[in-house]
């Protein structure tokens, strides 16, 4: 081995350049963090090649002077941190590794000038080697240039993508960012196209917070989700929540639409994922995923988002509170939303119909008389009425008389008046304002699983005690994890108390698990309480099993139901939180507004 040296500056940044510069989008997204630390009212990104060959980011920040200049582009010089305290940061970038990093791997130019200054300067950098700051010609505010992004490092550009996907990765970093700052106005173009465009918030919305940042998300995440979005605001220990988080009937088969924020600060952290996949698991299925955008608003000593150099994971100090937060929040603002289902589904709904009058080419048309009447009937018409009639005589849709009520037209019943029950399974209702169309199985089941979960609540799990006790080995961490929960699992009723080196003796389980394999589920909870630090993963469980138990002792589809039954199905939807969706994320109503039935028949 040759002797110990110090490397060079230029290779140091190249090194650190590894972690903080991934691909082109990673330095769009430090540069644009620095427009928005120097209160940029227009931040505005052009690409070509992907960021490749060319990226620049333009915005109307505070700009710098010459001096100012030259230290911003050396290594851990910053002006953010002026206490040099690391557990008060309030700043998106702190670290000063972005610039000399993207200027180390790239030929890089820096210009700038501060408002109120007669010039502005420019800097290149070339690889790392530093030019001398020279007059420019330049509006306040800054301008990066960056070109040929990796040639000091061709490894690195072997592992780039096509540059369309390369561009897709810059738009999504940009999304993200002005997720958080909808009174910025962001802008990028790539190869003479514009990718992203958000104007600023209307001045008139920057009073309501709420209102700009909605805004700001449907512009993004789209219409469906501003209108089919619940409003999220909680507080607990010096945390706050706020955002939007989606009605689980709109959701998606990836967690791509969750946009978490810490203090302004996107992050892709697990505990906050797994909290969103805890508050929507009892309405979800395994493989289907909502839409939320939170923001939380962390006091900063008791988060640490000095963990990586690309800022994207945080640390709390007490996770349990952030995580039950969140819980809490999302499972308060699903419960008020009611049986409230969202607007797409009606939609699909609509969509899935198509005039059809069944004939190939359009009916004859008999001869017109002097009074504008057809004079004969069109040949065909009366066996096309008896076609269409026919379906209302079948057995598979039943019509009854629905009993004498003072809302007989289903005025002031938000799920209206049961009118029919057809092919069994569905429930026809009029509400004031249209028709719904209800799932009698997945109502039901929602109802069901509703009540369940009350009465776990209201009289606690009840036990049921083994005829002969389980040993299960589960190893010495296992077995001390367990013990020092012990009286934790006893209120979720699984009762257990070490036995020996290395194994616990089961003496209780939840009654509502049923038969359940007792070596399977201790197991389970030794490996989760490890990783996790909480019981959760049995609550979850239980929670599971009511789910399973309801859709099994639910209405069953193909049943017939009395208009009485049907009406009562539809009163107690309206009175259960959650009623819009089963256990599973389907929807259980379907409601067609009379204005769009019009439209259907050409009536608007």
């Amino acid at each position: 081995m040759s002797a110990l040296r110090r490397l060079p500056s230029t290779l140091v940044n190249r090194i650190a350049a590894g972690e903080v510069v991934e691909r082109p989008a990673s330095a769009v997204k430090e540069l644009v963090e620095n427009a928005i630390d120097a209160g940029a009212h227009r931040i505005a990104v052009v690409l070509k090649e992907g960021g490749r060959s060319f990226l620049s980011v333009v915005d109307d920040g505070v700009g710098m002077t010459r001096e100012e200049m030259a230290l911003a582009v050396e290594r851990h010089c910053t002006s953010k941190l002026p206490d040099d305290d690391l557990s008060d940061i309030r700043t998106l970038g702190f670290r000063g590794e972005a610039l000399p990093s993207i200027a180390s791997v790239s030929r890089f130019m820096l210009t700038s000038r501060p408002a109120g200054a007669d010039t502005a300067w420019s800097l290149d950098i070339e690889g790392g080697a530093k030019g001398e700051p020279r007059p420019a010609a330049h509006p306040a505010g800054t301008r990066v240039e960056v070109r040929e992004l990796f040639f000091a490092t061709p490894a690195r550009l072997k592992f780039l993508k096509e540059p369309r996907t390369e561009s897709g990765h810059v738009a999504d970093a940009l999304r993200r960012l002005a997720m958080a700052h909808p009174a910025i106005a962001f802008r990028l173009e790539s190869e003479e196209r514009t990718l992203v465009d958000l104007p600023a918030a209307n001045p008139s919305l920057l009073d309501k917070p709420d209102a700009a940042r909605l805004e700001r998300l449907a512009a993004i995440m789209g219409r469906e989700f501003a209108d089919n979005a619940i409003a999220i605001d909680a507080n607990r220990e010096g945390f706050g929540l706020t955002g939007f988080a989606g009605l689980p009937t709109l959701n998606r088969p990836t967690g791509q639409h969750q946009y978490l924020f810490v203090n302004g600060r996107p992050v892709r952290d697990k505990l906050l994922a797994g909290a969103v996949r805890g508050a929507y698991q009892d309405f979800l299925a395994r493989d289907r995923h909502p839409m939320v955008a939170l923001f939380l608003e962390a006091p900063t000593a008791l988060v640490d988002v000095n963990v990586h150099p690309a800022k994207t994971e945080v640390r709390f100090r007490d996770a349990g509170i952030v995580r039950g937060l969140i819980v809490g929040a999302l499972r308060t603002a699903l419960s008020a939303a009611g049986h409230r289902a969202s607007t797409t589904v009606s939609d699909a709904a609509l969509g899935a119909f198509r005039p059809h009058t069944g004939y190939s080419s359009p009916l004859p048309l008999g001869r017109v008389g002097g009074n504008g009447h057809a004079s004969s009937v069109p040949r065909g018409l009366a066996e096309a009425a008896m076609q269409f009639m026919a379906p209302f005589d079948a057995p598979s849709a039943r019509v009854d008389a629905p009993a004498e009520t003072p809302n007989g037209n289903g005025q002031h019943y938000p799920l209206g008046v049961a009118r029919a029950q057809l092919h069994e399974t569905y429930i026809v209702a009029q509400t004031d304002q249209g028709v719904v169309i209800v799932d009698q199985h997945a109502a039901h089941e929602r109802l069901t699983h509703e009540r369940l979960k009350d009465q776990l609540q209201a009289d606690g799990v009840k036990r049921q005690a083994l005829l002969l006790p389980e040993v299960v080995d589960v190893g010495e961490d296992g077995a001390r994890r367990l013990a020092q929960r012990a009286g934790e699992l006893a209120e979720m009723g699984l009762v257990l108390e070490p036995f020996g080196l290395g194994a616990v003796v089961v003496r209780e389980t939840p009654a509502v698990l049923g038969e359940v394999d007792v070596q399977g589920l201790v197991r389970d909870l030794a490996d989760e309480l490890g990783e996790m630090g909480d019981h959760l993963s049995l609550k979850e469980k239980i929670e599971e099993v009511c789910g399973t138990l309801a859709c099994h002792t639910s209405v069953r589809a193909g049943r017939r139901l009395t208009v009485e039954e049907m009406n009562a199905l539809l009163r107690q939807m309206e009175a259960t939180p959650h009623s819009g969706q089963c256990n599973h994320g389907r929807p259980t109503y379907v409601e067609l507004k009379l204005a769009d039935i019009e439209r259907l028949f050409g009536r608007r």
